[in-house]
């Protein structure tokens, strides 16, 4: 088309050497994702069939680990495509669901941890009302919070920019995140300021209620036994791990989109590369090595299939 105002494609231009390296790229981050499906699937199927697992913590960690399993699903099977594409173009519509898709699993991680924080802090701080406070209906309603809150954050600015004019069509990434506001013929200062307060209301204030949350168990257990203190230790170490992983990654996506200009191409195609790598993977690993009734069932279920 000619008239640039009707073109909806967009070219994902933060591929680096695609001639030279495509199938090494390709085998390196399908192996990830089957990794990825593989690993946080079985935890969830693993706490699904188990009796002893249905507790409120373990229920939060299976939607944890889902939740990654959908994130990855967002982005990778298009990122398989692009490696194998002579042209790594995505339109305009299918972008912003992307973009949508990104930010509102990236916001739920946060909810869902604070989420298992205040569950931790109940069950070491106030034992004897945790099962009238996490009763399944509670859990359930949260879960469901988790998902939809930060949701109907993200659609707004989505919506916004699904009617506005795009002067540029190249996006300096290789997948569709806010870097896609750049394209746009006017950036709004409201987009702007709206997306501060996403940021505040579903990563920043969840993040400070955690620490806050963690404080007092720290607090509360220094007084208490070894047993107490061991319990504390063995559940919120986790956490804290996937807290300090996913704090990284909204991190380094909040820098990426402020510096794009400023970051050479290679280093940020490496670096976003290693994110959506390590995150997503991460999760299992440390639930199935740290989360002792988890670990357990793994071993159980590695020694029967050895033996079988």
């Amino acid at each position: 088309m000619d008239d640039k105002s009707n073109v909806t494609d967009i070219t994902l231009d933060g591929y680096v050497e695609m001639q030279k390296y495509r199938f090494l790229y390709f085998f390196i981050m399908f192996t990830a994702y089957i990794l990825i499906i593989c690993s946080n699937s079985t935890i969830v199927c693993l706490i699904w069939i188990h009796k002893n697992l249905h507790e409120p913590m373990y229920i939060f960690i299976a939607a944890l680990l889902l939740n990654s399993v959908i994130f990855s699903t967002a982005i990778y099977p298009k990122l398989l495509i692009d490696f194998l594409s002579e042209k790594q173009i995505i339109s305009h519509p299918a972008c912003l669901c992307q973009c949508f898709m990104y930010y509102t699993l990236l916001m739920s991680e946060f909810l869902l941890l604070s989420i298992m924080a205040y569950d931790r802090y109940v069950s070491i701080c106030k034992p004897l009302q945790y099962p009238n406070i996490m009763t399944k209906t509670s859990v359930s309603i949260l879960m469901v919070l988790a998902w939809i809150v930060p949701a109907c954050h993200v659609v707004v600015p989505i919506l916004i920019n699904s009617n506005k004019k795009l002067c540029r069509f190249k996006l300096k990434g290789v997948f569709c995140n806010n870097t896609i506001n750049n394209l746009s013929c006017f950036i709004s200062k409201v987009n702007i300021v709206y997306g501060v307060f996403v940021l505040i209301n579903c990563a920043i204030l969840p993040l400070i209620f955690i620490l806050f949350t963690y404080t007092k168990i720290l607090i509360i257990t220094y007084h208490s036994s070894r047993d107490v203190k061991k319990k504390a230790a063995q559940t919120c170490l986790p956490h804290m791990l996937i807290l300090f992983s996913i704090t990284f990654f909204t991190t380094y996506d909040f820098v990426i989109v402020r510096v794009e200009s400023d970051l050479p191409k290679t280093t940020r195609f490496i670096m976003t590369l290693q994110v959506l790598l390590y995150h997503p993977l991460f999760n299992p690993i440390i639930y199935g090595l740290k989360m002792k009734e988890i670990n357990k069932h793994l071993k159980k279920l590695f020694c029967s299939a050895k033996l079988n």
